[in-house]
């Protein structure tokens, strides 16, 4: 017979029986009151005794032991069963989900879980639960978010080239004005905040389908906002409509905002208000257009959502002057977060210039 395998000499049966005392798993203490029973002189078999198992057992204690210490003393985590897909069939899965389904081949306009289980039953032979196909595209690095709202017939070359070609536009702007002057690059927008007003995604119970009131009546009023997100400065209006009158209002309120001896450059898109000739422009203010169908361009958009998200959705709104006073706190109360209008406004591309 061969001898028994030695334990390591860096430890002795009193450090392993104080380390049996403050482990919280009670297999670990165990096993090391089992090692401390040889460590002290006694046999295999009075430790195989403690521990409740074979030799053999303890035989592969002292073996993970003298490998990696106690730390090898504590269960590991049970592997589970083998992934039912392959990398293959992954790729494949990822694939599908990027291009999103064909209506008149899939049947549907949107991937839902037991519509990927057809698929891959049809294409592979393999049968999942929706369960398990949750958990591979989460591993995968997908969630289920809300899809963001694309013009269809948005040219996304147009949108690349205003950017590219927005430091030229810039120059032409610097070019007519006196040397050194301070440009503000801007950003117009108008929401029509009313009655008829949104509702937000909210935290619930698993399972349940939380309610948020929703009003019926039409009463509306407009925000006309405007952003300098390098400065962190906002100017906007709460009017009762948009046309070129109250954007000539607009105007000059982001006239006064704008620093003394600086120059104002503001994007907005082309809306019939905004390109009239009738619009009565400041002279610390140039116009730049966006293209048209491209409001990604524009984060007062985003300005919209947050403030709809946070201090505008889920109401009721009793009157137009509720409407009023609610829009001019909520826009009030960003302006004085500048911090706030940074870091959702910002873009590379206006930096760049």
């Amino acid at each position: 017979m061969g001898s028994a395998i030695g334990l390591r000499e860096d430890f002795d049966g009193a450090a392993l029986r104080r380390l049996s005392r403050t482990t919280k798993s009670a297999n670990q203490a165990l096993r090391l009151l089992a090692l401390a029973e040889i460590y002290d002189g006694g046999s295999r078999s009075a430790a195989a005794r403690i521990g409740g198992v074979g030799l053999q057992i303890v035989r592969d204690w002292v073996i993970r032991f003298n490998a990696r210490g106690p730390d090898r003393l504590l269960d590991g985590k049970a592997p589970g069963p083998r992934s039912r897909l392959n990398d293959t069939q992954r790729r494949a899965l990822v694939d599908v989900v990027e291009n999103g389904p064909v209506p008149a081949i899939h049947g549907v306009v949107r991937w839902r879980l037991i519509d990927l289980a057809r698929w891959l039953y049809d294409e592979f032979a393999v049968s999942l639960d929706d369960t398990t196909i949750s958990r591979e595209l989460k591993k995968l690095g997908y969630v289920k978010l809300t899809a963001r709202p694309r013009h269809h017939a948005q040219n996304e070359h147009a949108m690349e080239a205003f950017k590219k070609g927005f430091a030229a536009e810039l120059a032409k702007v610097k070019a007519i004005l006196p040397k050194g002057t301070p440009i503000e690059i801007w950003f117009q927008e108008e929401a029509r905040v009313g009655q008829k007003n949104t509702i937000t995604r909210r935290w619930a119970s698993r399972g349940t389908r939380p309610s948020a009131p929703k009003d019926q009546r039409m009463k509306s009023a407009y925000i006309l906002g405007a952003i300098c997100p390098e400065l962190g400065k906002g100017a906007g209006l709460v009017l009762p409509f948009c046309n070129t009158d109250t954007m000539s209002l607009h105007l000059a309120e982001i006239s006064l905002a704008v620093a003394p001896g600086a120059h104002a450059v503001v994007l907005m898109d082309q809306a019939g208000w905004h390109m009239t000739d009738k619009l009565d422009v400041p002279d610390n203010i140039s116009i730049v257009a966006l293209p048209p169908k491209c409001p990604e361009l524009n984060p007062v958009e985003n300005i919209w959502q947050f403030m709809r998200d946070n201090w505008l959705s889920n109401r009721v709104f009793t009157s137009y002057e509720k409407i009023v006073d609610l829009c001019c706190e909520a826009w009030n109360k960003l302006v004085d977060q500048p911090w706030r209008i940074m870091t959702i406004g910002r873009r590379k591309w206006t930096r760049r210039s």
